[in-house]
């Protein structure tokens, strides 16, 4: 709608003068009116970086477990590379005290000591419980001692908080509604939003990192009660079917991610591995199933949260889990995750729009034979692009320039990782 000029001016000289008009109004402040606490700073505006116990550890971690972690993530220059967060899970629990306040066991002796450590490296802390009443190793959890814990954590100078379903499931969902599940979820969604007013009322910006496996379609609801990362599926596992399984269920999740809120797949067993049997060696993802790992969670935007041994992680390990052109997809800050462009035989193709306009493409060879006599042919029309099309390959380094058709080779579980700039 237009506006004449005479009108224009005529409320260009009305503004100051209501303005002026609604500050004299304004009630003046005395020295008794509460000063409004500032709103937390955002946090996971990226996808969080850092290490978790778990995967290596399991119930074992320790205070000098978590400590020799933060130091080898500055020596390793992963520090430098983005990983951040020195996540411990479960385990660390004690007992509560007449009062109801929660003590770390043994193993943790000081945890305002171990924050402060893990703090002078440039680093933060995160920390695990549930909303049950145990977690999932039978330790104490926050089951109506939510404000008690959120203050616990902020008190110790937490900064990420994973938050395992675990009990809750059976002790509270299954225990008042067991034959409703429509209830159940109300439970549960109202538990998990529980623990964020408390941990917002706490006023320290802690990452909040729902563990509840992808249950009723969390993506859609985890972001309105305070969730920046929400499980997709279940615990990952150290083998090829784990992972390659655990990416195809993220594959229809796009569009629930973006800055301050991720589909989270599980955290990264880059360079870990199990045994096939009592008497058989360990038998680690080889190097191409650890290089499509981790650029694959890149390309879905995931939290990449190592899991490996890092005072034992071989060169090979840590020239994965550093690469800053892979990282670099990651942490985009457009936050648009990637999707699956199509699939022919066992060759998938996925695609991630960047900031700026560039484009991240990934061809995975998820069978266990090496296309040698037969190679794959991208098509680029598949993809809504046309060639040539000049990029960088990640993990050669090597300039590459994708045409229509071109045959690609990839031996087993291993993976093209292309960036191509905007087109000009």
């Amino acid at each position: 709608m237009r506006i004449s000029r005479a009108l224009a001016a005529a409320v260009l000289v009305l503004f100051p003068l209501a303005a002026v008009s609604q500050a004299a109004s304004a009630p003046a402040r005395s020295a008794h009116t509460p000063v409004q606490k500032a709103a937390p700073p955002q946090v996971a505006q990226t996808p969080p970086m850092g290490w978790n116990s778990w995967n290596f550890f399991g119930h074992k971690v320790t205070d000098q477990d978590v400590r020799n972690a933060a130091d080898q993530l500055v020596s390793t220059g992963m520090k430098d590379a983005g990983y951040i967060y020195v996540n411990i899970d479960d385990t660390w629990e004690g007992d509560r005290d007449a009062s109801g306040i929660l003590h770390a066991n043994s193993k943790f002796p000081d945890m305002k000591a171990l924050a402060d450590y893990v703090h002078s490296k440039g680093l933060k802390l995160g920390i695990y419980s549930s909303p049950g009443p145990q977690t999932c190793a039978r330790f104490a959890a926050s089951l109506d001692h939510e404000v008690q814990d959120a203050q616990l954590y902020a008190s110790w100078g937490i900064d990420y908080l994973k938050y395992d379903l675990c009990t809750f499931r059976t002790a509270v969902m299954t225990a008042q509604a067991p034959d409703d599940k429509a209830a159940q979820m109300r439970l549960m969604v109202a538990a998990y939003d529980k623990m964020n007013k408390a941990l917002k009322a706490t006023g320290r910006p802690i990452v909040y990192s729902f563990c509840q496996y992808g249950w009723d379609a969390v993506w859609e609801w985890g972001p309105s009660v305070g969730a920046n990362l929400w499980r997709t599926t279940g615990d990952i596992q150290p083998n090829w079917q784990s992972i390659y399984s655990i990416l195809n269920e993220n594959a229809g999740l796009a569009k629930y991610a973006g800055p301050g809120h991720w589909n989270d797949p599980d955290m990264l067993e880059v360079g870990n591995g199990q045994s096939s049997g009592p008497n058989n060696p360990i038998r680690y993802l080889s190097s191409a199933e650890n290089r499509t790992h981790f650029s694959m969670w890149a390309m879905l935007a995931a939290p990449l949260l190592a899991g490996n041994d890092l005072p034992n992680m071989t060169h090979e390990v840590r020239t994965i889990l550093t690469n800053r052109d892979v990282i670099a997809i990651d942490q985009d800050r457009l936050g648009h995750q990637a999707t699956r462009a199509y699939s022919e035989g066992e060759l998938d193709v996925w695609t991630r729009h960047l900031s700026g306009g560039a484009v991240a493409i990934a061809v995975i060879n998820a069978g266990a034979d090496r296309y040698s006599s037969h190679p794959f042919h991208l098509s680029l029309a598949k993809l809504g692009l046309h060639g040539p099309l000049k990029g960088k390959d990640l993990w050669t380094g090597k300039d590459i320039t994708l045409t229509d058709n071109m045959p690609i080779e990839l031996g087993s579980h291993d993976i093209l990782l292309v960036r191509i700039a905007a087109p000009k």
